[in-house]
C-alpha cells in the first residue's frame, strides 16, 4: 500500500465522498485536519502512514438507566470522532501519541495492569491490548499519531471513542478486519472496567462500535440482542447541551438507581428488572410498591415504561413517523424526570439540567428535549425543525457557544476509512 500525502486530502474526490458519508461536512472542511495529522506523524515517528481510522462518539436517545438492568436502549454514532493516522510496526510496541499529551507506549507481550495508570490513556489501550490476548486474537505493534473533536466532558463518550479506535486498529492490523462490532465493545469495556478504573455498561461501546442508530436489549449482558434502525428524519437537528455542575459528588445519586432498581427486582426472587415480564409486574406492583422505597418503585416504573419506548421509537424511525417519534423522545424525558428522578441531586444542590430543559422547551423551533445520559448534572439532548436556524443562536446565547454541539448521525462505526490511492 502507498504512502498517504497532503495533496490527496486536496484533490482526490473519493476523499470529499468518505468525508460526506462519515463527517457530513466535504473534504474541504476536514482537509487541514487530515494533513496536520499526517505531518505531524511523519515528524514522530519518522515514517509515512498507511491508514486512517476513525471512531464516533454516541448518543443516547431513548433508554435512559435500563440498560445496567438488563433493558433496551436506542442509541447512535455521531458525527464528531478519534481520528487515527497509523503505521504498521513488526517489533511488538504501540505507540500512541495525540497532540498536547505524553506519548503511549505499550509491548503487547506485556501489556500488565498498573494501579499508578488507573484513570490514564495508556491504561486504556493496555486494556484494550490484554483483552484481544485473553481471547485468543492477534495483537501486534503500530504507530498512532491522533487527535479528537469528540467533546469531553459532554456525554457523548470521548474515552469509548478513544477505546474503540485501538480496538479497530488492531481489528484490522491483526485480525483480518473479521471481529465483530460487540467483540470490539466488550474489549473496550473491560479496558474501561478492568484497567482504567471506571465501572461502566456495554451502551457506549457498543453504539460506538455499531454505527447509526440502533436499538440495543442488554437482557443477556453478554450476547445483546442488536436491531438496527433506518434513520431518516433529516428534518430534525440534534444538539448536545452542556449545562455545567460537578459530577465528582454525585457517585451515590449514581449508583442508587441500579442498586434501587436490584432491589425491587430481588423482591420477585430476581436479580435484574429484565427478568420479570411486564404481565408480572402489572399484577404484583401494588405489593411491591409497600415493601420498597417510593423512589425505588417509581424508578422500577420508569424501567418498563422506557423499554416498551424504546421498542415504540424504533417502530417510529422504520415508518417514518417524525410525530410520534419526537412524541416519545418527550415522553422519556419526562420519565427520567419525575420517575427516574435524575434531574436534581440534593447531593449536588445543582439544578442546572431542571433550569436547562424548562428554558429549551420555549424556544421556537425546539420540538423535543430530554436529560442526556446519566444525569444529575451534565447534558440534555435536545430535537429542532432543521427550518428554525435560529435554534442554534438562541442555545449558544442561553448556554455559550463552547457548550452547544450540534451532531448528525454517522452510520460508520469504529472503523478503517476507505482512503484509496
Amino acid at each position: 500500500m502507498m504512502a498517504l500525502s497532503e495533496e490527496y486530502f486536496n484533490s482526490n474526490p473519493k476523499f470529499d465522498g468518505v468525508c460526506r458519508r462519515v463527517f457530513h461536512t466535504d473534504g474541504a472542511e476536514q482537509a487541514d485536519r487530515f494533513c496536520s495529522l499526517l505531518k505531524a506523524h511523519r515528524e514522530c515517528f519518522g515514517v509515512d502512514a498507511k491508514e486512517f481510522y476513525s471512531s464516533p462518539g454516541r448518543i443516547e436517545i431513548i433508554g435512559n438507566h435500563t440498560d445496567h438492568n438488563g433493558g433496551k436502549v436506542l442509541c447512535a454514532a455521531i458525527n464528531f470522532d478519534t481520528l487515527a493516522c497509523v503505521s504498521p510496526r513488526d517489533d511488538g510496541i504501540i505507540e500512541v501519541k495525540s497532540a498536547g499529551y505524553p506519548m503511549l507506549r505499550v509491548d503487547v507481550k506485556n501489556p500488565t495492569f498498573s494501579v499508578s495508570e488507573i484513570g490514564t490513556s495508556l491504561a486504556l489501550v493496555k486494556g484494550v491490548t490484554d483483552y484481544f490476548i485473553r481471547s485468543g486474537k492477534s495483537v501486534g505493534g503500530f504507530c498512532a499519531s491522533m487527535t479528537a473533536n469528540v467533546p469531553k466532558g459532554s456525554g457523548v463518550s470521548s474515552s469509548s471513542s478513544f477505546e474503540l479506535v485501538i480496538a479497530e486498529i488492531l481489528n484490522v492490523l491483526y485480525n483480518g478486519g473479521k471481529l465483530d462490532a460487540i467483540f470490539k465493545a466488550k474489549a473496550s469495556q473491560y479496558a474501561e472496567n478492568a484497567y482504567f478504573g471506571k465501572p461502566s455498561g456495554l451502551m457506549d461501546q457498543s453504539a460506538i462500535a455499531l454505527g447509526g442508530v440502533n436499538l440495543i436489549d442488554f437482557c443477556d449482558l453478554e450476547n445483546p440482542v442488536v436491531e438496527k434502525a433506518d434513520w431518516a428524519f433529516d428534518g430534525l437537528d440534534i444538539f448536545v447541551v452542556s449545562t455545567g455542575g460537578d459530577h465528582s459528588n454525585l457517585t451515590d445519586d449514581y449508583s442508587a438507581i441500579p442498586a434501587e432498581m436490584k432491589a425491587v427486582a430481588s423482591c420477585f426472587g430476581k436479580r435484574l428488572l429484565c427478568e420479570i415480564g411486564r404481565d408480572e409486574w402489572e399484577k404484583s406492583k401494588l405489593d411491591i410498591k409497600n415493601k420498597v422505597s417510593g423512589r425505588a418503585y417509581s424508578r422500577a416504573e420508569h424501567f418498563f415504561e422506557e423499554n416498551e419506548r424504546v421498542e415504540k421509537a424504533i417502530g417510529a424511525i422504520d415508518s417514518r413517523d417524525e410525530k410520534t417519534f419526537i412524541d416519545i423522545v418527550n415522553a422519556s424525558g419526562l420519565s427520567s424526570r419525575y420517575k427516574l428522578q435524575n434531574t436534581y441531586s440534593p447531593t449536588g444542590r445543582n439544578r442546572n439540567l431542571e433550569n436547562a430543559l424548562d428554558k429549551v422547551v420555549k424556544i421556537d423551533g425546539v420540538v423535543a428535549s430530554r436529560v442526556h445520559g446519566g444525569g444529575f448534572a451534565g447534558t440534555i439532548l435536545v430535537l429542532a425543525e432543521k427550518s428554525a436556524e435560529s435554534v442554534d443562536c438562541a442555545l449558544k446565547d442561553m448556554f455559550g457557544s463552547e457548550n452547544v454541539f450540534k451532531l448528525a448521525i454517522r452510520e460508520d462505526g469504529a472503523t478503517r476509512l476507505a482512503l484509496e490511492i
